[in-house]
């Protein structure tokens, strides 16, 4: 078996490196653009607009309670038809795996507000200062340090949940696997490979996240 994938990996490792890039750009791209969605979600939930409020609510409530797969078949099926310009399959997954996230990061990020101290944002009000001036200024930068931990770990979520981009056949890490496996018909030790990219990804991640936030704790 070991000899197997020795083999395997000098043959076609350079096949799982771009598996690897592929991996950790999906997850990259999908943190970047669910927390800017989730932060704007978040915002709006918290604020005074009732409408606004329930129509966030049921963003979270679909989006949390159906697949994720279920959700990058709506859009690699369904969004191409309904805008007027081509989009590639790579684009309408990341965008499935972002609108994912951004329901999730909507939670933590509103947790992280809604854990400041009341009184700042009183204070700030009592200043003067608007509504959305005392939410960018005084509110986000305290929350940022409630919510990086948390981000952390969905950067880490989104790194296994990029495996579902390999059913369209977007570069990633299982992708790879299937690529090595079709070559060489040698399917558990292609497959243990796979298993180990991950792990060690999510490992060296996780050891990140927890270095961070000691650092924050260290701050405070």
């Amino acid at each position: 078996m070991l000899a197997q994938i020795t083999a395997i990996w000098q043959k076609y490792g350079y096949i799982y490196m771009n598996g690897v890039w592929g991996t950790l750009s999906i997850a990259a791209c999908t943190v970047v653009a669910g927390t800017v969605l989730g932060t704007v979600l978040a915002v709006l939930r918290l604020g005074p607009f009732r409408l606004l409020q329930r129509a966030v609510d049921l963003y979270v409530w679909v989006l949390r309670g159906t697949p994720a797969l279920l959700q990058i078949y709506f859009f690699y099926f369904f969004v191409p038809k309904a805008l007027p310009f081509e989009l590639s399959e790579r684009t309408c997954i990341l965008m499935a795996l972002a609108v994912n996230a951004g329901a999730y990061v909507e939670e933590v990020v509103r947790a992280g507000i809604q854990a400041v101290d009341r009184g700042q944002v009183e204070a700030a009000r009592s200043l003067g200062m608007s509504g959305l001036h005392t939410m960018t200024k005084v509110v986000l930068p305290q929350a940022v340090k409630n919510i990086l931990p948390a981000l952390g770990n969905e950067f880490i979520v989104m790194v296994k949940q990029a495996s579902l981009a390999s059913i369209f056949f977007i570069v990633e890490i299982t992708s790879a696997f299937k690529t090595v496996q079709s070559a060489t018909f040698i399917t558990i030790p292609a497959l243990m490979i796979s298993g180990g990219l991950y792990l060690l990804l999510t490992t060296v991640l996780t050891f990140a996240v927890q270095r961070a936030e000691g650092r924050l704790r260290a701050n405070e």
